[in-house]
C-alpha cells in the first residue's frame, strides 16, 4: 500500500481467497462455482472500466450524482477522519471524502478490480487529488486493514457483486472504529408495482442496448441488471447489517426505491 501523499502508483494487495461453504453462487441469473465468480465479475469491470462514468450518466440520467451527494451528507465525515471507500471505482465518493477530511485526514480508494482502480487513480490525479488518498486493490471479504481503524466505510454500487456479502459486512464492521459509520449505496427494490414494471423493461432492454452502443458490451450490462435483481431487498440488507454487529441500522429509499442508502454504526 502506498503512503498517502507520495502520488506513487498503487501497490496491489491480494487477500487470500477463501471458498464459501456453498459450492455454487449466483452470477446474475446463472449459477456458477463459488471460486469462479470473482473472476467473472472482474471480467465485467475490466470490460466496462473505460466507459464506466459515461454509462453511469446515461443509465441514471445523471441522478447518480444526487444519490452520491446524499451519501456524503449522511456520512458525518469531517476534517482529520480516516475513510475507506470500498469498490470506489472511478472515485466519485473518494473525491468528496478527500475534500472533507483535509490534509490531516486520509482516504483509501479500494477496489478488487485493477482496471477500475487504475481509471480512478488516473482520474483523481488528473484533477489534482492524491495528497491524502491511497489506492489499494482489495477484496471486500478480506480487507487488508487493522481493526478499529476508519471513521467511515462506504461501498457504492459494489455490494451486489460480492460473493459472500455477510462476510464482507463483518469485515467492514471490523475495520470501523467504535462509533464509526458504514454506508451502503446500492440498487434496491422499487416500492411501486408500476415503477417496478417500467424499471424491469428499462433494465433488460435499454441498458444492454446502451452498453452495446457506448461500451461495445451488452452482456456486461445484462449481468448488471440481473445482479440488481438478485441483491437483497431493503429490509433483508438491514437485518444482515445488524447481524454483522452494527447498530442503529436504517435505510433511505431514493427514486422510488430503485436505490437505497443503508447506514449503520459500530457500537
Amino acid at each position: 500500500m502506498t503512503q498517502p501523499g507520495n502520488n506513487a502508483p498503487f501497490t496491489e494487495q491480494h487477500a487470500t481467497t477463501q471458498t464459501a461453504p456453498q459450492s455454487t453462487t449466483h452470477f446474475g441469473y446463472k449459477q456458477v462455482p463459488v471460486d469462479e465468480k470473482v473472476q467473472r465479475v472482474a471480467d465485467v469491470f475490466h470490460s466496462v472500466a473505460q466507459k464506466y462514468d459515461i454509462m453511469n450518466d446515461l443509465m441514471s440520467m445523471g441522478i447518480h450524482r444526487l444519490w452520491k451527494r446524499f451519501t456524503i451528507e449522511l456520512s458525518g465525515v469531517r476534517k482529520g477522519h480516516k475513510v475507506l471507500d470500498i469498490a470506489g471505482g472511478t472515485g466519485d465518493l473518494t473525491m468528496k471524502f478527500s475534500d472533507l477530511v483535509g490534509p490531516d485526514g486520509a482516504v483509501i480508494l479500494a477496489d478488487i478490480n485493477a482496471s477500475m482502480l487504475n481509471v480512478g487513480r488516473d482520474r483523481l490525479m488528473d484533477r489534482g487529488y492524491g495528497n491524502n488518498i491511497d489506492f489499494v486493490q482489495a477484496n471486500a471479504e478480506h480487507l487488508p486493514f487493522p481493526d478499529n481503524h476508519f471513521n467511515c466505510v462506504s461501498i457504492a454500487f459494489g455490494l451486489r457483486n460480492v460473493t459472500d456479502k455477510d462476510q464482507a459486512l463483518r469485515e467492514m464492521t471490523r475495520v470501523l472504529k467504535p462509533g464509526g459509520r458504514l454506508l451502503i449505496l446500492e440498487f434496491s427494490k422499487p416500492n411501486n408495482p408500476l415503477l417496478t414494471k417500467a424499471y424491469d423493461i428499462y433494465s433488460f432492454t435499454a441498458l444492454p442496448a446502451m452498453g452495446k452502443l457506448v461500451a461495445g458490451d451488452s452482456e456486461s450490462y445484462k449481468y448488471l441488471a440481473e445482479s440488481i435483481r438478485m441483491h437483497p431487498d431493503q429490509e433483508t440488507l438491514k437485518e444482515m447489517m445488524t447481524l454483522a454487529g452494527l447498530v442503529n441500522c436504517r435505510y433511505h429509499n431514493m427514486t422510488g426505491g430503485i436505490v437505497a442508502l443503508h447506514s449503520g454504526t459500530k457500537p
